[in-house]
């Protein structure tokens, strides 16, 4: 009816207009059809009984509005963060997730910071009953966390292969986004095998389903109802959904499961080395045609690496006969590698490739591989602190100072490598993107001040900010 109305209009603008725009639309091709298009109906009825809703408590505390939603904060990767009371009132910090059953027998899969530092979890089954839950294990490194509730003969949901997810696929998540219980959402697989910052364990699975805070710890299911991935974080200038939403593979998760639920706790391969990406130029000083693999920047002494003479100058293209395109490959694949299993290592050295087996260690600390970025514009290579290094060297957040470059606006400053860089331009810097992101703002050839601890001791350096460099 309206475009009959618009086609029979005297405008001598408007009609050309809508006439090139109905030609338009007919030659459009047909990208879907009611006939082909999924049924989603049948797939929330048949599955959305195995996804549970979490609540926490946290105790009493003041609960501020969450530093997702503070202006100035840089944008970031986010996961799905509790819902806090914005009144500030001192009451039981309370926070609401998702979750999967993932056995009949009452084992429940959900994200490690749903219930992080949490007092008591309740979960919420599809019939509305509500039990509370004991926490089996959790790693933080993955996200992954196993909760148990008393019950049996529970509706399990049935586990896929991530591994042969392909870009394009149909997928959709089921969880309680904002505290809306079994909300079903629907999207495609946009990546795999995607690697966000600080996330080494984790090739994501990247989709543009519609999440939020809330849908954490929620599974997401391919066509056949099989469960393929446990929402755990969105890429948010506000912390709502932007569009780009990421998922852990259900391969990884369920290795994780098992290995908390057998131990209470996670054990990794370490190979003990530093790398990171090479780009063109990097790739060609090397004698490679193309910038690919794991280039290894420093070998840990006495570790595994160290004893089957790898060195730095390396670069590692195959991990056990995977191709590594990026450094952020290998990280993932050494941890999930058995301690004193053997692994074959296709490296590239002196222009030529050659296979070393190594012996694969146990990690003893946080890294299995870091990735170590180039230093940028501002000549310093910095890493994220656990919570751990954080309590070891009494600060409340920062970034490790790893190395800095001669000659660049870091060094001028006088920052020393195993600084703690603690704010940058009056603004806190609690992980690496933030510092990037702030380094970046901040006018071009303006001199800022960075506040650094060394040696237990604080102090202000000035650092001139260097001219963009456009290309």
């Amino acid at each position: 009816m309206y475009l009959q109305k618009c086609l029979s209009t005297r405008d001598s603008v408007a009609g050309p207009l809508i006439v090139a725009l109905v030609f338009l639309l007919a030659a459009a091709p047909v990208l879907a059809v009611p006939g082909q298009m999924p049924d989603f109906e049948q797939l929330v009825e048949s599955q959305s009984r195995a996804v549970v809703n979490i609540r926490t408590e946290r105790g009493a505390a003041m609960t501020p509005t969450s530093k997702q939603a503070v202006p100035g904060i840089p944008e970031f990767l986010r996961r799905f963060r509790d819902f806090q009371d914005p009144r500030g009132e001192r009451k039981p910090a309370e926070g609401l997730g998702s979750g999967v059953i993932a056995s009949a027998d009452g084992y429940v899969l959900t994200n490690a910071h749903v219930i992080d530092g949490a007092t008591k979890i309740v979960v919420q089954l599809h019939d509305r009953r509500e039990l509370e839950a004991t926490l089996v294990g959790s790693d933080p490194e993955t996200d992954i966390a196993l909760l148990k509730i008393a019950a049996t003969d529970l509706p399990a949901a049935k586990f896929g292969d991530s591994d042969a997810l392909k870009v394009g696929q149909w997928v959709l998540a089921i969880g309680a986004p904002f505290g809306l219980n079994q909300t079903a959402t629907q999207g495609i697989v946009s990546a795999v095998s995607r690697s966000l910052p600080n996330d080494n364990y984790v090739p994501f699975i990247q989709t543009d389903v519609a999440v939020n805070p809330g849908n954490s710890g929620g599974p997401l299911f391919n066509l056949d109802g099989e469960v393929i991935g446990i929402n755990s974080q969105i890429f948010s200038r506000t912390g709502g959904y932007m569009g780009l939403s990421f998922a852990i593979p259900i391969n990884l998760a369920a290795h994780i499961a098992d290995e908390l639920k057998a131990e209470g706790r996670v054990t990794r391969g370490w190979l003990g080395i530093s790398i990171q990406d090479l780009d063109q130029a990097l790739a060609e000083s090397f004698g490679l045609a193309t910038p690919k693999g794991a280039l290894i920047s420093a070998v840990t002494p006495d570790s595994p690496a160290a004893a089957a003479k790898l060195r730095a100058g390396d670069v590692i293209i195959a991990y056990n006969d995977q191709p590594i395109a990026r450094s952020a490959a290998l990280p993932p694949l050494v941890a999930a590698s058995s301690a004193r299993s053997s692994s074959v290592l296709k490296i590239w050295r002196d222009g030529k490739a050659r296979d070393i087996t190594v012996e694969i260690g146990l990690l003893p600390g946080k890294s299995v591989a870091v990735t170590q970025p180039a230093s940028g514009p501002l000549g310093v290579v910095v890493s994220d602190l656990t919570p751990r290094d954080r309590a070891s060297v009494g600060v409340d957040n920062g970034v490790h100072v790893d190395d800095v470059e001669p000659g660049k606006p870091a060094a001028d400053a006088g920052v020393r490598a195993n600084d703690i860089i603690v704010a940058f331009n009056h603004e806190p810097v609690d992980n690496v993107a933030e510092l990037v992101e702030l380094s970046q703002s901040a006018p071009p050839g303006s001199t800022v001040p960075v506040l650094v601890q060394r040696d237990r001791q604080i102090r202000f350096l000035a650092m001139k900010v260097p001219p963009r460099v456009t290309g």
